[in-house]
């Protein structure tokens, strides 16, 4: 695949997993929570994490899933709160910077494209400084729909004026990628490493790359060779 980017306006990033390393969160949910929540309930971890794990799967693909105010409620814990107690684990990408250097001195516009909360993008942005790298950032909270949604890239044209056909998304989720793709975005970039703390695979489906760096063509260049998954 040869991915020129002077047929490319418009550059759309997820946070989470994408630009931000998701160890914050995997651990903040599967660790940090479940710790709090059996503290404040006398219950065994173990027991609070089967419980927790089955409540959180139940709101899959819905806006509930990142709605930091719904689990506050739900859990009967402040989660804003609990995400300060380990912010010191909020970090960006390796490349992450340069790859937007790239795009601001090409022209391109720049989006950050998110199902996180307000609360949750807030600290993340106070905390990494990045926020000043992207022409915008888009919630699915404001949409109305989180990306799993097939009418998610339609309902935000009401907000991002941009041409599919002219566009790229990166994204470390497959099914956000696959109803991108049914829409009719063009260029879309799967992203493998997305915790510090995993061995990256590669997507079967979509074109597949570590760190971001991989996108930036040598000095004068508009071209990149990337290989297909195989």
């Amino acid at each position: 695949m040869i991915l020129d980017w002077n047929t490319i306006d418009t550059v759309l990033l997820d946070m989470d997993g994408t630009i931000l390393d998701r160890h914050f969160d995997d651990h903040f949910w599967l660790e940090h929570v479940p710790q709090r929540w059996a503290e404040r309930n006398h219950t065994p971890l173990e027991q609070a994490k089967k419980q927790l794990y089955a409540l959180f799967r139940s709101q899959e693909n819905s806006l509930n899933w990142t709605d930091l105010d719904y689990w506050s409620d739900r859990l009967k814990l402040d989660i804003p709160l609990l995400k300060r107690e380990i912010e010191h684990l909020i970090a960006v990408h390796p490349h992450v910077i340069e790859f937007l250097l790239f795009l601001k001195h090409s022209g391109k516009a720049v989006w950050l494209v998110t199902n996180a909360h307000s609360k949750t993008l807030n600290l993340k942005m106070n905390n990494t400084r990045i926020g000043h790298y992207f022409d915008g950032t888009i919630c699915a909270h404001q949409v109305g729909v989180p990306k799993e949604d097939n009418g998610f890239w339609d309902k935000l044209q009401k907000f991002i004026s941009y041409d599919p056909a002219r566009t790229l998304l990166g994204e470390d989720s497959e099914t956000n990628l696959t109803t991108a793709q049914n829409y009719g975005i063009r260029y879309l970039m799967y992203i493998s490493r997305y915790s510090s703390k995993i061995v990256p695979r590669n997507s079967e489906h979509f074109m597949t790359i570590e760190y971001f760096n991989s996108l930036i063509p040598e000095k004068g260049q508009s071209q990149i060779r990337l290989s297909l998954p195989k």
